[in-house]
């Protein structure tokens, strides 16, 4: 292939380890030099200082990413062919790792060396997002490739992300492919149906990466009463409920969500599960604010679940004083030899702190815990160490030890 076919970026000297590791991203202030009136979303060749080819992707100025890589050797513009290999590559490791699922995230950007691509499956509706120029500009072959793959009733565009803007584009809801998805829809997560609205739900929909975390946090909440904190629609209430809770209670500030777990609930026949709209900080304070709790005020299994209390290195200081109000509130409410179950989605609250900051609540409630169970997002949401922006989400089940 020519040098010429392409615009050329090139790196500054002893540029980062992160890059030649194979991370994807290329920030502005590891550039040296580029060639003349590169258009944003256009595709590069990206060479070392000693002018040797590094690899290639799409080029943005708008973006602190300045380049997304998309392969580490010479590529031409990606066409049908390669977006075909690296979707099916997606969906075998998926049928490799969760054989069962139905619904599940199908392709998860970097970690599937496919950075800016989002798509999620449920059942046979498609949802797509892409998160930068370049990958937005292909729409029309990657449409084109998950017809090919999985005929689908409909290919749905649900770009809203708030990223978007920092590669200059705006939000945008389109039919890429099918007819229109009104209403709920009917996904089964683990045999279990819920409903889902694509017009108004969270994300592409809901959330799919705790579909495995939903049996191992629940699987021994036989006679257990629960508390769901931050349900959303009902995953982990639903889950325990059928692993034979008595009692379930589910906390979230958003009605419409309530209100389709409460509807999923009766969907699954699971009728010790009752639904609460409300603050989960103002409902932890409220049902803590009397010293001396009953035994009829304290649960078996909690659950924690709360969105990012951050999008940013510099808020975490404020989030982590938010997770620790909500595990102290917690823990008082947890009778000796119950579990708390808790999670983070936070990408800038690392696993070790996030255990600190749970075992500071429970040094202030009094409580000693044993770590039952470490918890990560589910294997359709690969990890890639070498980009650690693919490894968010963490979880520890801790019981209250008894002397």
């Amino acid at each position: 292939m020519s040098n010429n076919l392409f615009k050329n970026i090139y790196l500054k000297p002893r540029e980062s380890i992160r890059l030649k590791a194979g991370h994807p991203w290329i920030y502005s202030g590891e550039i040296a030099d580029c060639d003349s009136e590169i258009k944003d979303g256009e595709w590069v060749r990206v060479m070392d200082s000693h002018g040797k080819l590094f690899g290639c992707g799409f080029y943005n100025s708008l973006s602190k990413i300045r380049v997304r890589l998309l392969s580490f050797r010479e590529e031409s513009v990606p066409d049908r062919e390669f977006f075909y290999h690296r979707i099916l590559s997606a969906l075998q490791l998926r049928r490799r790792t969760m054989p069962q699922a139905s619904s599940f995230r199908l392709v998860n950007a970097e970690s599937d060396f496919l950075s800016g691509l989002i798509i999620d499956k449920y059942e046979n509706i498609l949802i797509l997002q892409t998160t930068s120029l370049g990958m937005d500009n292909l729409k029309p072959i990657i449409t084109e490739v998950l017809e090919t793959i999985f005929h689908p009733q409909a290919i749905l565009e649900k770009n809203d992300s708030p990223s978007r803007s920092y590669e200059g584009m705006e939000p945008i809801h389109s039919i890429l492919y099918g007819s229109p998805v009104k209403g709920e829809q009917i996904i089964h997560i683990n045999h279990l149906q819920f409903k889902v609205n694509f017009d108004s739900g969270h994300k592409t929909g809901c959330y799919l990466d705790q579909q495995l975390n939903y049996q191992k946090a629940t699987e021994k909440a036989s006679g257990a009463r629960v508390l769901d904190c931050f349900c959303f629609l009902g995953g982990f209430s639903l889950h325990a409920a059928r692993s034979g809770a008595k009692e379930v209670i589910g906390i979230d500030q958003s009605q419409a969500a309530t209100k389709a777990a409460e509807e999923a609930a009766i969907l699954n026949k699971l009728p010790q599960c009752s639904f609460q709209t409300a603050n989960v900080f103002d409902w932890l304070i409220e049902h803590t604010r009397n010293p001396q709790l009953s035994e009829n005020d304290l649960f078996d299994l909690i659950i924690l679940d709360p969105p990012s209390f951050t999008r940013n290195r510099y808020s975490v200081d404020s989030a982590l004083r938010g997770y620790k109000e909500i595990h102290l509130r917690a823990l008082k409410l947890l009778r000796p030899g119950g579990t708390l179950a808790s999670f983070c989605c936070s990408h800038h609250v690392d696993s070790t702190l996030f255990q600190e900051i749970i075992l500071q609540a429970a040094f202030d409630a009094h409580k000693i815990l044993r770590r039952t169970a470490i918890y990560s997002q589910s294997p359709d949401h690969p990890i890639l160490p070498v980009i650690p922006e693919t490894e968010y989400l963490k979880g520890f089940a801790f019981e209250i030890a008894q002397s």
